[in-house]
């Protein structure tokens, strides 16, 4: 119990150190990201959205508004249900894999590259502070796709969900996303300290991977 404490407060404390070293070295980032969102059209600059964390208490995750106020979410459910449940016969056979919707209707101008280089969600650093969220764990899911996961994958409850994890950097949207619940699910049981420092390193260059291959 004294080490599992002990890990517990080594990543909190990692947290919280490299959270705010971000947001001062991405303070330029994260005010081009602004400007954007606030040339995008009539909304607010934020998006705050409920989602899943630890042992399934929900909690209000911020993001840069990428979409046209009060967006439809019913085309990401359908794309989503689809994916989780793997009935994909609404589903185009190349997009079985684990990525974010393509030509979503939804998106502002501006929005498509936001979210091409994540900087959309920055804002999710000042969740990391108030430790709702971690830098590292598993993907941070809406309420009713919590409901959509098999109970075979509750286990990645157990942790607070992160900015990035382990399967962002273990084939992104080479994945379908029950294979990245299984790899939330190796995270859990395998986490430790030395592997939160090891996915942290290999995220800009997943990310840049990913963006140079789309």
């Amino acid at each position: 119990m004294h080490g599992a404490y002990a890990g517990e407060l080594g990543k909190r404390v990692l947290d919280v150190v490299l959270a705010s070293c971000a947001i001062v070295l991405l303070s330029p980032a994260l005010l081009v990201a602004t400007v954007l969102v606030a040339s995008s059209g009539p909304g607010p600059l934020l998006f705050h959205q409920a989602r899943v964390g630890i042992r399934g208490r929900e909690f209000r995750m911020w993001k840069f508004r990428t979409m046209v106020p009060d967006a439809d979410d019913a085309i990401h459910r359908r794309y989503v249900t689809a994916m989780l449940t793997e009935d994909r016969s609404d589903v185009a056979p190349d997009r079985t894999r684990l990525q974010k919707l393509e030509h979503d209707p939804r998106v502002t101008k501006h929005g498509a590259f936001l979210r091409r280089w994540s900087l959309d969600e920055l804002p999710q650093l000042f969740n990391v502070l108030t430790g709702s969220m971690s830098l590292v764990g598993p993907r941070p899911v809406l309420p009713w796709e919590a409901d959509l996961i098999d109970a075979r994958y509750r286990r990645r409850f157990e942790v607070k969900p992160g900015m990035t994890g382990l399967w962002q950097v273990s084939g992104r949207s080479s994945l379908t996303m029950v294979e990245a619940l299984d790899i939330d699910v190796e995270y859990v049981t395998t986490r430790s300290f030395g592997l939160d420092v090891a996915i942290l390193l290999r995220t800009i260059p997943a990310v840049l991977a990913s963006r140079s291959a789309s």
